[in-house]
Order: C-alpha cells, then sequence, then structure tokens
C-alpha cells in the first residue's frame, strides 16, 4: 500500500509505504529500498504496527519516479501491487515498482 501527501510549503511528498502482514509471512524485518536509499535495506526499515503491517514514511522530492521494492529479512524481495508502474530491474530477471511523484 503506498499513501501519498504532497506538502504545501514544500516541493516534497511524504510517501507512506506498508505491507500488511499476510504479505510478510513469518518476515521478522521490512524494510523499502530503492532509488532514494541507494538500495540500502539498512536506511529506511519498516517499523510494525499494532495491526501487524509493517510501514515507513519517507519524504521525497516531487516531480520525479522513483523505482523501489521491499526486502523481508534482507533475502526475499516483494513488488507493491499499488505501485504506478513497473519496470526490469536492471541486475534481475524481476521488475522493479516505480512511484511517480
Amino acid at each position: 500500500m503506498i499513501e501519498k501527501t504532497y506538502l504545501k510549503t514544500k516541493p516534497e511528498c511524504k510517501v507512506k509505504f506498508a505491507l500488511p502482514a499476510d504479505k510478510i509471512g513469518e518476515a521478522k524485518s521490512v524494510a523499502v529500498v530503492g532509488d532514494f536509499n541507494n538500495w540500502d535495506s539498512e536506511a529506511n526499515p519498516m517499523k510494525k504496527q499494532k495491526s501487524g503491517v509493517f510501514a515507513s514514511t519517507i519524504s521525497l522530492e516531487i516531480d520525479t519516479s522513483y523505482q523501489f521494492r521491499y526486502v523481508l529479512d534482507g533475502t526475499e524481495w516483494l513488488n507493491d501491487d499499488m505501485a504506478d508502474a513497473y519496470v526490469p530491474s536492471p541486475i534481475s530477471p524481476d521488475t522493479n515498482g516505480v512511484i511517480s511523484l
């Protein structure tokens, strides 16, 4: 799930990335990675909410598109069903989600 909140005072958008418990399975850690954090799985760890959903909010520049994915337990990669588009990954046969702001 992706929620976009555009700021009126800055050229930024607060983007909330969230994964429901049924997508996570038994994973203990979840991170959102992408162009915005150099695909660093330690840069934006997602926090588990009381509902079981893992979520993280990141401020991103508007008028830009970013590729991203989720990493579960540092090994399993997932796309978000709510991504604006999908593009082929340059390093694997998978696709990356795209968010356009």
